[in-house]
């Protein structure tokens, strides 16, 4: 449905088609349609002062939609370093409460997989229903910024009839599963993990034994225990492929982490299983989910991961409850059935794989070539990444890439945990004209998860948890890096930078080669921004190592900083020495003294720049931060079933006021069992 086919009506874009919503509903799995007609209920019943705004707030967080900060209907453009008002902003004018400003809807995308259709959708709802940008998040999701709450049934529908929903996007439940964007193609990996993350993804969904925890949880799958593609080692529970043979025959299995995670205080994942057969993964999650949600905290909210579960029992007995609770577990034909279609193909090519001609072409596509495409392992075949500055795309963008998808490859799309997109299965033939095509639409930047390529969280831009701007510190340095041409040097190219807007380490700064997060500084009784410097981060190996701490440093020396840490690595580094470890060998306190003269800045009055963060004009303050909704709320599960009950006794009232007798008969009777 295109933007042409819609009118304004009331303040929101409805469909010109009265049976609008009878005709999406067609195309809808029945339990997504059920989920979003409950929601819309909510909605109302929160609206009428029935439903406590805490319920309320886990309810739609459940679904996928935040609160954000609210900044005068602006928003930071990393193209154009400066902020933008986005559509409709005279719709939300008013006080900064979730009812009057626009939010954030988080759209899950399990794997990163996704069709052209799909995309060209998400490209709709952003232009109709958002400020028409498409963000990727660090977990192959999409984000949606400046929705009003009232328009996401209509929004969640239309995900829906493509397959697509934003259930448990958010909340203290499973998140969305991510894995190797190149599974299946990769050249290293022991197997395929596709199917047995969509299995898991399609498992937990919903699942009863996944609803009572006490915050979040993260789930990833690698195919190797070389390569950064998975992350597996930052994650709630992280599955590495492995085989072994047993009796000359190969089984496949997982070798299992838990209790990984960044923020505040960071953990890396501890070994559970050294080999978990295929067809025991899900129950191994269910046991593992039931004992958090058992044990977990429930009210300290600072210490509610599984991660600090794991230090307080230690990992033998967490390890211990979690077998013991293995035999208790209702019978599930789920847990195996998937087995039988693992080696069934879920992707094919568009067309013949055939080796492009050893012909060079233009300076810019060798550039481009090196960095952002992939030799498969099926030859003939590339996949071929779209970097995307700061993870972000316009809707335009959208459709003409979801164009090139039918055009090159067979609806064989995935979003990265680098923020970026992937072709696979495009011939290799095809690279010189598919390059020109992204030329043409701007989608031809090069340097694909590398140090060109800087990680970014949200930030002050939309996050209330926001201190510093992250997005603006992450795009000057895309310009600076460029600028100077250090990814052209072998020495620094593959470097990562990543950024976050807090401690909280939604840019995952502590893997980072050089990670930064922001914090604050009270100089001469103003308050100014500042960026927490995270050295010799690792994350080749499933994110092996965290990074060291060095100090923190005004926002505006920053860039300046990482001049000085490059120039020092490409001038002292001993032959083949990793940055992490010659960050080892250094030392932090060469580092701190390297950069100290840094940390000072003028006064106020001789240079007030220091006292404004990038990409904004104001004088920094933190006075706008508000509550972040990171952490949802911790609603019993006693509370969410009787406000259940509440809603279906409304549901009842309108359809006896309807004339639906049987049908409120029914529904009363439900609310009362």
């Amino acid at each position: 449905m295109s933007q042409s086919q819609l009118v304004r009506s009331g303040g929101h874009f409805e469909p010109y088609a009265q049976n609008w919503k009878e005709r999406l509903e067609k195309k809808i799995a029945p339990v997504l349609g059920q989920q979003i007609d409950i929601f819309e209920t909510e909605i109302e019943l929160r609206k009428q002062g029935k439903l406590e705004e805490r319920i309320f707030a886990e309810k739609r967080l459940r679904r996928g939609i935040y609160g954000q900060r609210y900044d005068n209907g602006h928003r930071f453009d990393g193209t154009q370093t400066q902020k933008i008002p986005f559509p409709n902003a005279e719709l939300f004018k008013g006080p900064n409460t979730f009812w009057d400003a626009p939010g954030m809807v988080r759209i899950k995308i399990p794997l990163g997989g996704l069709k052209p259709d799909q995309l060209e959708t998400i490209a709709e709802l952003a232009e109709e229903y958002a400020d028409g940008i498409l963000h990727v998040t660090t977990r192959q999701d999409f984000q949606l910024h400046f929705v009003h709450i009232e328009q996401t049934p209509t929004l969640m529908r239309r995900l829906a009839a493509c397959g697509i929903t934003t259930e448990e996007a958010c909340g203290n439940v499973v998140r969305n599963v991510t894995a190797c964007p190149i599974a299946g193609v990769c050249r290293d990996e022991k197997f395929d993990v596709s199917p047995y993350a969509t299995a898991a993804f399609q498992f937990l969904l919903g699942h009863p034994d996944a609803q009572d925890f006490g915050r979040k949880f993260k789930v990833a799958f690698s195919g190797c225990g070389e390569h950064p593609c998975g992350l597996v080692t930052m994650h709630d529970l992280g599955f590495v492929a492995k085989v072994r043979t047993v009796n000359g025959m190969e089984i496949r299995g997982f070798e299992v982490h838990v209790g990984g995670g960044l923020g505040a205080v960071p953990y890396k994942a501890k070994v559970l299983e050294e080999f978990v057969p295929e067809d025991e993964i899900l129950p191994l999650a269910q046991s593992i989910s039931r004992v958090f949600a058992r044990l977990g905290e429930k009210k300290d909210r600072s210490h509610a991961r599984i991660k600090f579960l794991i230090a307080k029992l230690g990992l033998d007995e967490f390890r211990r409850l979690v077998r013991e609770e293995r035999p208790k577990l209702p019978v599930d034909s789920r847990w195996s059935d998937f087995i039988a279609k693992v080696n069934v193909p879920t992707e094919s090519p568009l067309k013949m794989g055939e080796v492009s001609p050893n012909v060079k072409g233009s300076p810019d596509f060798e550039i481009w070539k090196q960095s952002n495409v992939y030799q498969q392992r099926q030859a003939g075949y590339v996949s071929v990444s779209l970097t995307l500055p700061l993870g972000d795309l316009t809707a335009d963008q959208a459709r003409k890439i979801a164009e090139m998808a039918r055009r090159y490859v067979k609806e064989t799309l995935r979003t990265t945990v680098q923020q970026n997109l992937l072709f696979r299965w495009v011939s290799e033939k095809d690279l010189p004209q598919l390059y020109g095509e992204l030329k043409a639409e701007g989608l031809d930047r090069p340097g694909a998860d590398t140090l060109i390529d800087v990680t970014s969280c949200p930030g002050t831009d939309t996050c209330k948890l926001g201190i510093s701007s992250s997005r603006g510190l992450a795009a000057e340095l895309n310009r600076q890096i460029a600028e100077k041409s250090y990814h052209l040097n072998e020495s620094v190219k593959n470097l990562r930078i990543k950024v976050s807007g807090c401690f909280n380490s939604c840019g995952q700064h502590h893997i980072a080669d050089i990670g930064f997060y922001g914090v604050s500084r009270n100089i001469n009784g103003r308050t100014v921004p500042h960026f927490q410097l995270i050295l010799g981060g690792q994350s080749s190996e499933n994110a092996a190592s965290y990074g060291l701490g060095v100090g923190a440093y005004p926002s505006k020396q920053v860039p300046s900083l990482v001049h000085r840490i490059l120039d020092r690595y490409i001038k002292d580094r001993q032959k083949n020495e990793s940055f992490q470890a010659f960050v080892a060998r250094i030392g932090k306190a060469s580092f701190m003294a390297l950069l100290e003269d840094l940390k000072q800045i003028s006064a106020f009055e001789a240079d007030p720049t220091f006292y404004v963060d990038w990409a904004d004009s104001r004088v920094y303050t933190i006075k706008d931060m508000g509550k972040g909704e990171c952490a949802g709320e911790v609603v019993p599960l006693v509370q969410f079933e009787l406000t259940g009950s509440e809603r279906e006794l409304f549901e009842a009232q309108l359809q006896l006021e309807a004339k639906n007798f049987d049908r409120s008969r029914r529904t009363a009777y439900l609310a009362m069992v």
